[in-house]
Protein backbone atom coordinates (compact mmCIF):
# COMPACT_ATOMS: atom_id res chain seq x y z
CA UNK A 1 0.00 0.00 0.00
CA UNK A 2 0.65 3.88 -0.54
CA UNK A 3 1.20 6.46 1.78
CA UNK A 4 1.96 10.13 1.57
CA UNK A 5 0.32 11.11 -1.67
CA UNK A 6 -1.21 14.50 -1.86
CA UNK A 7 -2.19 14.59 -5.94
CA UNK A 8 -0.48 16.79 -8.11
CA UNK A 9 3.08 18.17 -8.32
CA UNK A 10 3.45 21.15 -6.61
CA UNK A 11 0.40 21.36 -4.57
CA UNK A 12 -1.13 20.90 -1.46
CA UNK A 13 -4.60 19.65 -0.48
CA UNK A 14 -6.67 20.18 2.36
CA UNK A 15 -8.42 16.86 1.84
CA UNK A 16 -6.94 13.19 0.43
CA UNK A 17 -7.84 13.56 -3.35
CA UNK A 18 -8.44 9.91 -4.96
CA UNK A 19 -6.21 9.84 -7.92
CA UNK A 20 -7.84 9.19 -11.12
CA UNK A 21 -6.95 5.96 -12.86
CA UNK A 22 -9.83 4.71 -14.83
CA UNK A 23 -6.96 2.79 -17.24
CA UNK A 24 -5.32 0.66 -14.53
CA UNK A 25 -8.96 -0.08 -13.22
CA UNK A 26 -10.24 -1.04 -16.81
CA UNK A 27 -6.95 -3.34 -16.82
CA UNK A 28 -7.63 -5.14 -14.06
CA UNK A 29 -11.24 -5.04 -14.75
CA UNK A 30 -10.20 -6.65 -18.47
CA UNK A 31 -7.80 -9.58 -16.35
CA UNK A 32 -10.47 -10.49 -14.53
CA UNK A 33 -12.96 -11.16 -17.13
CA UNK A 34 -10.76 -12.68 -19.58
CA UNK A 35 -9.42 -15.33 -16.66
CA UNK A 36 -12.98 -15.82 -15.57
CA UNK A 37 -13.81 -16.51 -19.09
CA UNK A 38 -10.92 -18.57 -19.86
CA UNK A 39 -9.83 -22.20 -18.95
CA UNK A 40 -7.41 -21.78 -16.24
CA UNK A 41 -10.25 -20.12 -13.71
CA UNK A 42 -11.69 -23.79 -13.77
CA UNK A 43 -15.31 -22.03 -13.97
CA UNK A 44 -16.81 -22.21 -17.37
CA UNK A 45 -18.20 -25.62 -18.30
CA UNK A 46 -17.66 -25.16 -22.28
CA UNK A 47 -14.00 -26.35 -21.37
CA UNK A 48 -14.60 -29.57 -19.53
CA UNK A 49 -13.19 -30.87 -16.53
CA UNK A 50 -10.69 -33.33 -16.04
CA UNK A 51 -8.25 -34.58 -18.99
CA UNK A 52 -10.17 -32.72 -21.12
CA UNK A 53 -9.86 -29.03 -19.22
CA UNK A 54 -6.15 -29.68 -19.21
CA UNK A 55 -5.89 -30.26 -22.78
CA UNK A 56 -8.39 -27.13 -23.13
CA UNK A 57 -5.57 -24.87 -20.97
CA UNK A 58 -3.04 -26.41 -22.96
CA UNK A 59 -4.43 -25.15 -25.98
CA UNK A 60 -5.50 -21.71 -24.67
CA UNK A 61 -2.13 -21.40 -23.70
CA UNK A 62 -0.58 -22.17 -26.37
CA UNK A 63 -2.66 -19.86 -28.65
CA UNK A 64 -2.50 -16.89 -26.55
CA UNK A 65 0.70 -17.10 -24.99
CA UNK A 66 4.41 -16.19 -26.02
CA UNK A 67 5.88 -19.40 -27.80
CA UNK A 68 9.81 -18.45 -28.02
CA UNK A 69 10.45 -21.08 -30.51
CA UNK A 70 7.50 -20.30 -32.53
CA UNK A 71 7.95 -15.85 -32.24
CA UNK A 72 10.74 -15.85 -34.59
CA UNK A 73 9.89 -17.87 -37.60
CA UNK A 74 7.48 -14.43 -39.08
CA UNK A 75 4.10 -15.96 -38.43
CA UNK A 76 2.25 -12.73 -37.86
CA UNK A 77 -0.16 -14.50 -35.36
CA UNK A 78 2.88 -15.37 -33.01
CA UNK A 79 4.53 -11.66 -33.67
CA UNK A 80 0.84 -10.25 -31.51
CA UNK A 81 1.33 -12.91 -28.96
CA UNK A 82 3.16 -11.00 -26.92
CA UNK A 83 0.29 -8.37 -26.49
CA UNK A 84 -2.13 -11.29 -26.06
CA UNK A 85 -0.12 -12.76 -23.26
CA UNK A 86 -0.59 -9.50 -21.50
CA UNK A 87 -4.04 -10.63 -20.32
CA UNK A 88 -3.67 -13.95 -19.94
CA UNK A 89 -3.10 -15.73 -16.40
CA UNK A 90 -2.61 -18.77 -15.70
CA UNK A 91 -3.69 -19.33 -12.08
CA UNK A 92 -5.95 -17.93 -9.54
CA UNK A 93 -2.87 -16.54 -7.28
CA UNK A 94 -0.99 -15.68 -10.84
CA UNK A 95 -4.12 -13.32 -11.54
CA UNK A 96 -4.37 -11.71 -8.03
CA UNK A 97 -0.79 -11.50 -7.47
CA UNK A 98 -0.27 -8.92 -10.40
CA UNK A 99 -3.52 -7.10 -10.34
CA UNK A 100 -2.50 -6.13 -6.48
CA UNK A 101 0.69 -5.12 -7.54
CA UNK A 102 -0.79 -3.32 -10.32
CA UNK A 103 -3.07 -1.64 -8.00
CA UNK A 104 -0.74 -0.59 -5.64
CA UNK A 105 1.64 0.85 -8.01
CA UNK A 106 -0.39 1.78 -11.10
CA UNK A 107 -2.72 4.53 -9.80
CA UNK A 108 -0.06 7.11 -9.09
CA UNK A 109 2.41 6.02 -12.00
CA UNK A 110 -1.15 6.66 -14.84
CA UNK A 111 -2.16 9.94 -12.89
CA UNK A 112 1.50 10.88 -13.59
CA UNK A 113 2.00 9.91 -16.78
CA UNK A 114 -1.74 10.63 -17.97
CA UNK A 115 -3.93 8.04 -19.21
CA UNK A 116 -3.07 7.80 -23.09
CA UNK A 117 0.53 7.80 -22.52
CA UNK A 118 0.31 5.21 -19.38
CA UNK A 119 -1.59 2.82 -21.67
CA UNK A 120 1.08 3.13 -24.45
CA UNK A 121 3.57 2.39 -21.94
CA UNK A 122 2.30 -0.65 -20.43
CA UNK A 123 1.32 -2.04 -23.50
CA UNK A 124 5.14 -1.35 -24.52
CA UNK A 125 6.94 -2.76 -21.17
CA UNK A 126 5.04 -5.69 -21.60
CA UNK A 127 5.39 -6.19 -24.92
CA UNK A 128 9.09 -5.77 -25.17
CA UNK A 129 9.57 -7.43 -21.58
CA UNK A 130 8.32 -10.71 -22.84
CA UNK A 131 9.87 -10.54 -26.26
CA UNK A 132 13.11 -10.05 -24.19
CA UNK A 133 12.69 -13.20 -22.14
CA UNK A 134 11.70 -14.81 -25.64
CA UNK A 135 15.01 -13.81 -27.17
CA UNK A 136 17.14 -15.24 -24.19
CA UNK A 137 15.40 -18.24 -24.17
CA UNK A 138 14.70 -18.61 -28.12
CA UNK A 139 14.50 -22.46 -28.24
CA UNK A 140 11.94 -22.82 -25.62
CA UNK A 141 8.42 -24.36 -26.73
CA UNK A 142 6.84 -23.56 -23.22
CA UNK A 143 3.75 -20.88 -23.25
CA UNK A 144 4.57 -18.21 -21.28
CA UNK A 145 1.92 -15.66 -20.01
CA UNK A 146 0.99 -13.14 -17.78
CA UNK A 147 1.18 -8.97 -17.27
CA UNK A 148 3.95 -9.47 -14.63
CA UNK A 149 6.42 -7.64 -17.29
CA UNK A 150 4.14 -4.81 -17.88
CA UNK A 151 3.81 -4.46 -14.48
CA UNK A 152 7.37 -5.12 -13.73
CA UNK A 153 7.67 -1.64 -15.97
CA UNK A 154 5.18 0.20 -13.52
CA UNK A 155 7.12 -0.37 -10.65
CA UNK A 156 9.98 1.11 -12.41
CA UNK A 157 8.63 4.34 -13.41
CA UNK A 158 7.22 4.07 -9.59
CA UNK A 159 10.62 3.93 -7.76
CA UNK A 160 11.92 7.26 -10.85
CA UNK A 161 8.53 9.30 -9.96
CA UNK A 162 7.79 8.25 -6.63
CA UNK A 163 11.01 7.47 -4.96
CA UNK A 164 9.71 8.51 -1.42
CA UNK A 165 6.35 7.27 -1.16
CA UNK A 166 6.01 4.84 1.46
CA UNK A 167 5.20 0.94 0.54
CA UNK A 168 4.05 -1.59 3.38
CA UNK A 169 5.64 -4.50 2.72
CA UNK A 170 5.26 -8.16 4.34
CA UNK A 171 8.79 -9.56 5.49
CA UNK A 172 9.21 -13.30 5.91
CA UNK A 173 12.22 -13.24 7.92
CA UNK A 174 10.29 -10.73 10.81
CA UNK A 175 7.30 -13.30 10.75
CA UNK A 176 5.33 -11.32 7.64
CA UNK A 177 5.23 -8.10 9.84
CA UNK A 178 3.72 -5.51 7.75
CA UNK A 179 6.07 -2.81 7.97
CA UNK A 180 6.00 0.36 5.89
CA UNK A 181 9.35 1.89 4.20
CA UNK A 182 10.28 3.80 0.88
CA UNK A 183 9.62 2.92 -2.71
CA UNK A 184 13.55 3.50 -3.02
CA UNK A 185 14.48 0.68 -0.33
CA UNK A 186 11.42 -1.89 -1.39
CA UNK A 187 11.48 -1.54 -5.46
CA UNK A 188 15.47 -2.33 -5.54
CA UNK A 189 15.21 -5.47 -3.27
CA UNK A 190 12.58 -6.87 -5.21
CA UNK A 191 14.42 -6.47 -8.44
CA UNK A 192 17.51 -7.69 -6.77
CA UNK A 193 14.92 -11.33 -5.80
CA UNK A 194 14.03 -11.30 -9.04
CA UNK A 195 17.98 -11.29 -10.70
CA UNK A 196 18.72 -13.77 -7.50
CA UNK A 197 15.70 -16.22 -8.92
CA UNK A 198 16.32 -15.94 -12.32
CA UNK A 199 19.93 -17.09 -11.66
CA UNK A 200 18.78 -20.12 -10.23
CA UNK A 201 15.26 -20.67 -12.67
CA UNK A 202 18.39 -19.99 -15.67
CA UNK A 203 18.35 -23.75 -16.19
CA UNK A 204 14.52 -24.80 -16.20
CA UNK A 205 11.65 -23.71 -17.08
CA UNK A 206 8.88 -21.81 -14.08
CA UNK A 207 8.45 -18.28 -13.67
CA UNK A 208 9.80 -15.92 -16.09
CA UNK A 209 11.90 -14.07 -13.82
CA UNK A 210 13.84 -12.30 -16.56
CA UNK A 211 10.77 -10.82 -17.81
CA UNK A 212 10.51 -8.73 -14.50
CA UNK A 213 13.98 -7.39 -14.84
CA UNK A 214 13.54 -6.37 -18.37
CA UNK A 215 10.01 -4.58 -17.52
CA UNK A 216 11.67 -3.16 -14.59
CA UNK A 217 14.49 -1.54 -16.29
CA UNK A 218 12.68 -0.53 -19.14
CA UNK A 219 9.82 1.49 -16.64
CA UNK A 220 12.97 2.96 -14.87
CA UNK A 221 14.41 3.77 -17.75
CA UNK A 222 11.23 5.64 -19.71
CA UNK A 223 10.46 7.37 -16.40
CA UNK A 224 13.77 8.74 -16.65
CA UNK A 225 13.89 9.77 -19.85
CA UNK A 226 10.82 10.94 -20.20
CA UNK A 227 10.04 13.11 -17.21
CA UNK A 228 13.39 14.54 -15.96
CA UNK A 229 14.97 14.82 -12.47
CA UNK A 230 13.39 17.96 -12.17
CA UNK A 231 9.98 16.57 -12.18
CA UNK A 232 10.30 13.66 -9.61
CA UNK A 233 8.12 13.50 -7.15
CA UNK A 234 9.48 12.93 -3.97
CA UNK A 235 7.03 11.81 -1.22
CA UNK A 236 4.61 14.56 -0.03
CA UNK A 237 3.26 15.50 4.07
CA UNK A 238 0.24 13.60 4.56
CA UNK A 239 -2.77 16.15 4.29
CA UNK A 240 -4.16 17.74 7.22
CA UNK A 241 -7.70 16.47 8.25
CA UNK A 242 -10.74 18.90 6.62
CA UNK A 243 -10.77 22.16 7.64
CA UNK A 244 -7.38 22.45 9.19
CA UNK A 245 -5.38 24.89 7.66
CA UNK A 246 -1.28 24.11 6.77
CA UNK A 247 1.34 26.53 6.48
Amino acid sequence: MISNWSGTVGRTFRTPRRPSAPVTYGLIALCCLIFLAGPAAGLNPAYGSGDALLAAQRAYFHRWGVVPAELFEGSPRAALTPATALFVHGSWVHLLGNMLFLYVFGVMTEERMGRVQFTLFYVGCGYLALLGYAAANAASEQSLVGASGAISGVLGAFLYLFPGARVTSLLPFLFFLPLRFPAWVVLPFWAALQWLAAQRAAQGPGVAYLAHLVGFGLGFTFAWVRFGRTTRVKSAPAPAPEGENQP
